[in-house]
């Protein structure tokens, strides 16, 4: 059965639009990043609130604590599809970049994703 695609929207033939696997779990990934601890309905802890750090002065201190906080929002609600092998936050002078290695648990391939926050220049 296919994967929903994320954000959702219709395929070119008005249908759902679906992704392949890998792609699937990158966008699982992005939701957990970008998603706010108390932003969805019956599960308040999910989600890293990475978004929330975008005011916050970028620093050494806030890429070692957003390294720890993507770890364990990964962990703790993606470790039934993935295993974290490293992140990696670097803050470059006005964004903060998230690089995921991972592997996918079904398979054992290794992936890796870098995620900023929405707008962000690279």
């Amino acid at each position: 059965m296919p994967d929903l695609d994320y954000p959702y929207h219709f395929s070119g033939q008005g249908r759902s639009a679906t992704a392949a696997r890998d792609d699937h779990i990158r966008d699982l990934i992005e939701q957990v990043l970008f998603t706010a601890p108390g932003e969805r309905v019956m599960r308040p802890d999910f989600g890293a609130g990475l978004l929330a750090l975008l005011f916050e002065p970028n620093s050494t201190t806030l890429a070692a604590t957003t390294q720890l906080l993507v770890q364990s929002a990964l962990q703790a609600h993606l470790a039934h599809l993935i295993a974290v092998q490293s992140v990696e936050v670097t803050n470059d002078d006005s964004a903060l970049r998230v690089d995921v290695r991972y592997s996918v648990l079904l398979d054992r391939t290794t992936h890796s994703a870098t995620f900023m926050a929405p707008g962000a220049q690279p």
